[in-house]
């Protein structure tokens, strides 16, 4: 009996450890998969999401959340030579810098030079440092700099009244990157062949000015022309793109030189819904638009009198030096008079968005500081039409509806002007501007449907219909009227013989009808651009004036370019 008690109560104690053990095991597998899970979710943490976890009093020293360093060292050395750096530079200054402030000498002053030059005893203060990614080519290195400053700057200018102005350049205080390229690198000490530098990105630059003896402002005009000019040299000196080079071994550079990559093509559409800058009536808004921010290379719309909704259909064109950091910027203005236009607002895109040889449309909102957005106010909007074309790659932008009506046979007359041979249908081209080409064509447009189109009569529904209307031409058609729908189909065609595309427009207003009239919903603008480039598209459209209107469209270009004669 003894037996078999000893016999049971082992097996069960047998039993007892089996299963112990086996969900002692079970626990250290879920917890060794928890644990890798979570080693798995902290690999996956950004930045910012470990800034959040873990407080900035708690990090360790070795911590590093920035591909920027400190310079405090680089700083100590710099105020030990600064004495010998600044004679060395202020003399590459007065050397480098007057030929410019010459070539952006304002019309009221025959004579801009420097009388005196030095950057003062207060040495610059680098704050970081950044390694950029980098090729076997070269190694390209970010430098921050802010500097305030006492240097002793006067210039020496004379204006066309015969009156000489010894003017001070004070108070100047100055935030910015300082880009470095060392390029290309090679196996002779120290490394590389030559060094860029440019001014990447300019974060501020203050400065007052002050005659020697006298009040500045007692001259009108000359206190803002000098500071323009001083600002437009800093610009077109050593602003990125700019490159400047220094050789440091015997060698051909020219390669890093600043050369264009290509041409921006914006068509300035319309705005909508501007701010009223005018107590009485409406503002007059006209708008500039420039990709580096020099006098000479902005462009300026025609002014659009008492209108908060403007259509301007103007075309401009830029050359762009670096596709990869360069934008485009759009300023609108209410138009004073004879007083500088008053702000209305601004707006940007990068040209790193843009397909090169693609028609790009876009709607920018307006802001009040591209910098310092803290106002949100709403200022309206703007529309524009953007075409990036790279430099020698303009042969692979044909249209696929008429491979022989290369985007080169049309937009190098439209933008550069010909200079002599025939195009691809046998018409002799030389001799002709930009203005004297014309593309004309017909355009075949179906007005497919629409969707989600607002309720406008008391049972809630509507009873669309849809007018065309081309701009140059004032060509008009309309659709029949789909009754009790927002979401009406009509499939219907309409051609217009077009004799300038590239400066025409398409509207399409959708309209509600009721015996006693009609109530406008909405409508849709739209250049040829497209239509010319691509041939045959289908697209949806959102109806402006309406919340999430959209009109279906089917848009077919049939192509017959002429040149009209000088």
């Amino acid at each position: 009996m003894g037996f078999f008690l000893g016999l049971i109560l082992g097996i069960a104690l047998g039993i007892c450890l089996i299963v112990g053990f086996a969900r002692c095991e079970s626990i250290r597998s879920k917890s060794r998969s928890d644990l890798a899970a979570t080693v798995a979710a902290f690999a996956k943490l950004t930045v910012q999401d470990l800034r959040k976890i873990l407080p900035a009093e708690n990090y360790p020293s070795w911590v590093v959340f920035s591909h920027k360093q400190k310079l405090n060292w680089l700083n100590v050395q710099l105020e030990k030579l600064w004495p010998f750096i600044n004679e060395a530079a202020s003399e590459l200054i007065r050397s480098s810098v007057e030929p410019i402030l010459e070539q952006y000498r304002p019309v009221v002053l025959t004579s801009l030079k420097f009388s005196t030059l030095t950057l003062g005893t207060v040495a610059p203060q680098f704050t970081g440092i950044t390694i950029l990614e980098s090729d076997a080519k070269g190694i390209t290195i970010e430098v921050e700099m802010q500097w305030d400053g006492n240097p002793q700057i006067v210039l020496d200018i004379k204006t066309r009244l015969g009156v000489s102005l010894p003017i001070e350049v004070k108070n100047i205080a100055f935030t910015g990157v300082f880009r470095l390229i060392f390029r290309p690198l090679v196996d002779e000490f120290p490394c590389f062949g030559a060094v860029c530098y440019s001014l990447r990105d300019k974060k501020r630059m203050d400065l007052t000015l002050k005659v020697i003896g006298g009040d500045i402002s007692a001259i009108p005009g000359i206190s803002d022309a000098i500071e323009e000019t001083i600002r437009d040299a800093v610009e077109d000196s050593i602003t990125w793109p700019v490159r400047n080079i220094i050789a440091i071994l015997p060698g051909d550079y020219s390669d890093l030189e600043l050369k264009p990559c290509g041409t921006l093509e914006v068509k300035l559409i319309q705005a909508k819904e501007l701010t009223n800058k005018d107590i009485v009536g409406k503002s007059d808004p006209y708008a500039t638009l420039f990709i580096r921010p020099l006098r000479q290379k902005m462009q300026t719309s025609k002014t659009i009198n008492n209108q908060l909704n403007p259509i301007w259909n103007e075309h401009f064109e830029f050359i762009v030096e670096d596709s990869l950091t360069q934008h485009l910027t759009v300023r609108v203005f209410d138009d004073e008079g004879v007083q500088a236009g008053e702000l209305i607002g601004c707006a940007q895109i990068s040209l790193f968005e843009l397909e090169p040889g693609k028609v790009k449309d876009v709607w920018l909102k307006l802001v009040k500081d591209l910098e310092i957005q803290r106002d949100t106010k709403y200022r309206g909007q703007v529309h524009l039409e953007l075409l990036y074309c790279p430099i020698g790659t303009e042969s692979i932008f044909a249209s696929p509806y008429d491979p022989d009506f290369r985007l080169t046979a049309l937009e190098k007359a439209l933008k550069t002007g010909l200079d002599g041979g025939d195009t691809s249908d046998g018409v002799r081209t030389s001799g002709l501007k930009r203005k004297d080409v014309i593309a004309r064509g017909v355009l075949s447009v179906t007005v497919i449907s629409a969707d989600d189109l607002p309720s406008v009569d008391l049972m809630g529904k509507s009873d669309p219909f849809v007018i065309l209307i081309t701009k140059k031409s004032e060509q008009k058609y309309k659709t029949r009227v789909v009754n009790n729908s927002l979401n009406p189909v009509w499939n219907q065609t309409f051609d217009f013989v077009i004799e300038d595309a590239l400066h025409d427009l398409l509207t399409l207003e959708v309209w509600d009808h009721d015996i006693l009239g009609k109530d406008k919903m909405g409508k849709v603008i739209m250049t040829l651009t497209r239509a010319i480039l691509e041939g045959e598209l289908t697209d949806t459209f959102a109806i402006d004036g309406t919340k999430s209107g959209k009109l279906n469209l089917h848009i077919k270009w049939n192509p017959r370019p002429i040149f009209r004669d000088s």
